[in-house]
């Protein structure tokens, strides 16, 4: 079955059974999306040093489809984006929109949190477009040359 917009997809924690699997997913990148999201083997390595790093696995159905990385710090009024990433076969078919729905439910969930902001870099090929698509607006403000969005959940 072809994985798209009729695939479930679900946020799973990584556990030691999958870390090698979902580390792979960054092979699948082409050599420009390598330059623009870090591999997902040093995002979950960060995450083991970062108090506020919630971190999970993308399925789609039952296969691993791509990561996500939060800053989710319960004394700020935001969670941040810190990496999003699909692996390239899965691109384009839906699944990245489905997951940045299911990271504002988990964003809605906190009742203090009233926007998500992530930051990409202004490339070609880069993740603005795919943002812009789902309503992120930019903040006017420039993070380690990436362009700083945000996005209301309220």
């Amino acid at each position: 079955m072809e994985l798209g917009p009729a695939s479930t997809v679900t946020l799973r924690a990584i556990t030691a059974d999958t870390v090698r699997l979902v580390c792979r997913l960054s092979e699948a990148l082409t050599p420009q999306q390598r330059k623009m999201v870090a591999d997902n083997a040093v995002s979950i390595a960060q995450a083991h040093f970062e108090p506020h790093a919630w971190f999970r696995a993308i399925y789609a159905d039952e296969t691993p489809v791509g990561f996500v990385m939060l800053h989710d710090d319960p004394e700020k009024d935001h969670v941040y984006l810190w990496r999003l990433m699909i692996a390239g076969p899965y691109q384009r078919t839906g699944l990245g929109r489905k997951a940045i729905g299911l990271i504002l439910a988990h964003a809605r969930s906190r009742a203090n949190v009233r926007e998500i902001r992530a930051s990409y870099v202004p490339i070609e090929g880069g993740a603005g477009p795919f943002y812009r698509k789902l309503g992120f607006e930019p903040t006017g403000e420039i993070d380690d040359d990436e362009v700083v969005i945000r996005l209301a959940v309220r």
